[in-house]
């Protein structure tokens, strides 16, 4: 802390005494934030601050909004029970948003990551641009609407998207979603609000969303296999998530040699698949099929899994992740792939990590999303100090 010398008598500036407040009042959110509440004396010993100014600095945040007052439950039965505080976790509200070829699923969640409102709207898979774009902004209306709140009372965005994202927020390189190339989701959302909003790819923000909340929540090095009709791959390395210079980490399955591209062919070319079966509904009767026995189809997935096993591989050999989780729509049928995709593992690499399914199935990416803008308004809130919440709701 600065001090100036004014004859003979040190004398702290205006300034750094209102950082200094604002640096204590940070601990204490800290100090409340995902832990039960507590009273002021249990806040000053944890935070090493007086109990007198911890007592002033809880006043003033809950004045402000950001602290709420527990009263005493009539419990105790000798003396006066402590007021307790806890951290208003309704003061500021995310979105998650995850754009996806066959739909649009949006979530809404408090500080706290939980989801007050989902909205999950289906979408033309051939749907251009435009149309796709307006299904994204029905579907954070009604979530906003479902939770009662207005555009600016939102704090932070994050829109999933399928295909790596450059630094633009654009899907560049490549896109299955038709002129998805072109659009920029958080210029368009940026009309609306007025928060910070972020793109990311759809399996990356699933591999976030496994170690929040799902499968790897004890890993801090993670390979997330996003197994489905398009198969992917998203990396956290040391508890981070790798992008990758131009967003384009984990996306191995561009190199032709290791198969992803062409492994879903052995589910939808499968030689008992009736022809009445659509091509969207052939990968869930051929799992069903090989549950019941079908040699042709447990034949299919057998091969299917082969030829994911070798781009997992060759993540595995060059990351040495903690655990492998499988996710996509193929989750869902992972008491057939698990195994073998262990015995390909062992084949080849020199370490086999445990390989989990999936805990969250399609909310996954939408979840990674709302982490990521969670961790965004984080980065504002514990990087720059505490302002007074717009709206704080109890």
């Amino acid at each position: 802390m600065t001090e100036q010398v004014t004859t003979g008598t040190l004398v702290t500036t205006g300034t750094d005494v209102t950082r200094m407040r604002e640096l204590n009042a940070l601990s204490i959110v800290r100090a409340l934030r995902g832990h039960p509440p507590s009273t002021v004396t249990e806040l000053a010993t944890r935070t090493g601050l007086s109990r007198p100014g911890a007592d002033v600095i809880v006043q003033g945040l809950v004045a402000d909004g950001w602290l709420t007052v527990v009263e005493p439950d009539g419990s105790s039965v000798v003396g006066r029970p402590a007021r307790r505080y806890r951290f208003n976790a309704g003061a500021g509200h995310v979105i998650g948003v995850d754009v996806g070829a066959h739909k649009v699923l949006a979530m809404l969640a408090d500080l706290d990551g939980t989801v007050a409102a989902t909205s999950r709207l289906p979408v033309d898979p051939g749907a251009d641009p435009a149309a796709r774009l307006t299904v994204v902004d029905a579907a954070i209306d009604e979530c906003l609407s479902a939770a009662g709140l207005r555009p600016d009372e939102i704090w932070a965005i994050t829109v999933g998207v399928t295909g790596p994202v450059d630094a633009s927020g654009r899907t560049t390189l490549f896109t299955p979603l038709p002129g998805w190339a072109s659009v920029n989701p958080a210029e368009h959302l940026t009309g609306r609000f007025s928060c910070p909003i972020q793109v990311e790819n759809d399996c990356k923000l699933a591999a976030v969303a496994e170690r929040w909340q799902g499968a790897a929540r004890d890993a801090d090095d993670i390979v997330y296999l996003l197994a489905g009709m398009r198969t992917g791959a998203g990396l956290i390395i040391d508890g981070t998530l790798r992008r990758g210079y131009g967003g384009a980490a984990g996306e191995i399955g561009a190199l032709r040699e290791v198969r992803w591209l062409t492994a879903p062919s052995h589910l939808e070319n499968c030689a008992s698949l009736p022809a009445a079966v659509d091509t969207d509904d052939a990968a869930a009767w051929v799992f069903n099929a090989a549950r019941a026995g079908d040699k042709a189809a447990r034949t299919a997935v057998r091969r299917y899994t082969r030829d994911l096993a070798v781009g997992t591989a060759a993540l595995v050999l060059t990351l040495d992740p903690q655990v492998v989780v499988l996710g996509g729509g193929f989750s869902r049928s992972a008491d057939l792939i698990l195994d073998q995709l262990a015995r390909e593992l062992r084949r080849t690499c020199l370490r086999v990590p445990e390989i989990r399914a999936s805990t969250l199935g399609a909310e996954s990416v939408a979840l990674g999303a709302l982490r990521l803008a969670l961790d965004e308004v984080d980065a504002r809130l514990f990087g720059t100090g505490l302002s007074t919440p717009a709206a704080p709701r109890a």
